[in-house]
C-alpha cells in the first residue's frame, strides 16, 4: 500500500470531498491538521513548494496537489496505479 499523506482543516469542503474520494477507493491515509499544528503547516509548504492552500495531497512522496487534482488525476484514470 502506498503512504498518502493529506494535509487539511477543520470545516474544508475541498479536504472533505478529498478524503471521501481516497476513503471511496479503500485506501489508508495520514492526516494532520495544519491549521492546529505550525510545525505540519511549514512541512506542508516546504513539500509542496509554498502552498499555503488546503488540502496538499502526497502519495509515496509524490506531490498531488489539491482536492481538484486529485480528482482530475482520478478523471483521467491515473490514481488507481498509484494506490497499489
Amino acid at each position: 500500500m502506498p503512504e498518502i499523506t493529506v494535509y487539511s482543516g477543520p470545516n474544508c469542503p475541498y479536504c472533505t470531498k478529498a478524503k471521501a474520494l481516497l476513503q471511496k477507493k479503500n485506501v489508508a491515509y495520514n492526516e494532520f491538521n495544519v491549521k492546529e499544528d505550525s510545525a505540519k503547516f511549514s512541512e506542508m509548504m516546504e513539500r509542496s513548494g509554498g502552498r499555503k492552500s488546503i488540502p496538499q495531497i502526497f502519495i509515496n512522496d509524490r506531490h498531488i496537489g489539491g482536492c481538484d487534482d486529485l480528482y482530475a488525476l482520478n478523471d483521467a484514470g491515473k490514481l488507481d496505479e498509484l494506490l497499489i
